[in-house]
């Protein structure tokens, strides 16, 4: 890649080059909190102009090494990791970064099925997240932040009667390691053109349970910057790293840093309804096919 260029504001930062050099060269040691790593997963897809396939799998995990070396030197002491690839390639990295972290929890991002199903094996209805931390005596958890209904208190109402004196149980808990959230569609307020965009709700849990205002928050593959255009919504400063400039023009119009990019105005995507009926296709607008559905 040509070299690295920043954009900066207040609280934001956009690094448009190679993750492992950007990693290496312009962020200080210890001086993130949060870390939420999204890389490619080896899987073949289209990223603009890369494709993510590695010769092997092993290749793949080396790779992979090389940037979590230097995500774990940036980590402050009290710093948290949630790293995301496919149910095929995280064996490798777990097996890594237990010996190096603490991994806290193994978490399954679990979703609703795409149009496509599987014929012949079980469909892929699942990602995996693992949560590590560099001191498990010593890491921010905000649990109360992240807080679910508990069914057994909130709406069974049933008493715990083991308590001296037996009392309703609790109407609200931590979310357990399974966490359901609906994948990104293409007709959703907060699409972006990119084939494996995370969504907010899952990013908002993370950021809102192991950081807290003020804090830095890293994404090294940052693509669509959700994370970054959470964190910042949440009041932490972000720090992204980016490879393709068509992503990067993203994050500069979510996080309101740049309204364009060398006369092109940065709009989000344009997301029009189309449908084939016989031989004839229907194109219209989203506002105007919203109004179909309106008295």
């Amino acid at each position: 890649m040509e070299k690295t260029r920043i954009f900066t504001d207040k609280t934001d930062v956009i690094f448009w080059g190679d993750a492992i050099d950007v990693l290496s060269n312009e962020i200080p040691d210890r001086s993130v909190d949060l870390i939420f790593a999204d890389p490619p997963y080896n899987i073949g897809k289209r990223f603009a102009n890369f494709i993510d396939r590695w010769p092997s799998d092993a290749e793949y995990a080396e790779w992979c090494k090389q940037w979590l070396d230097l995500c774990i030197k940036k980590l402050k002491g009290k710093g948290s990791l949630y790293v995301m690839t496919s149910t095929q390639c995280m064996p490798y990295l777990d097996l890594y970064l237990r010996e190096r972290l603490t991994v806290l929890a193994r978490i399954v991002w679990h979703y609703d099925s795409s149009g496509v199903q599987a014929k012949n094996r079980y469909g892929s209805m699942y990602e995996p997240i693992l949560f590590c931390v560099k001191d498990e005596n010593r890491y921010t958890f905000n649990g109360k932040a992240i807080a679910v209904e508990a069914k057994t208190g909130a709406k069974r109402k049933l008493i715990d009667y083991r308590k001296p004196k037996p009392a309703q149980y609790n109407t609200t808990k931590i979310p357990g390691n399974v966490w359901f959230f609906p994948r990104v569609r293409y007709r959703m307020a907060e699409y972006e053109n990119h084939p494996t965009q995370k969504p907010e709700a899952l990013l908002e849990r993370i950021i809102l349970a192991s950081s807290n205002p003020g804090d830095t928050i890293l994404d090294p593959f940052a693509g669509t910057f959700t994370a970054c255009a959470v964190a910042k919504r949440l009041g932490r400063k972000t720090i992204g790293i980016e490879r393709e400039l068509d992503y990067v023009k993203i994050g500069l119009r979510r996080l309101n840093m740049q309204k364009e990019w060398d006369g092109e105005e940065l709009i989000p995507p344009d997301k029009t309804y189309v449908r084939k009926n016989g031989k004839h296709l229907l194109t219209r607008p989203a506002k105007e096919q919203m109004s179909l559905f309106q008295g």
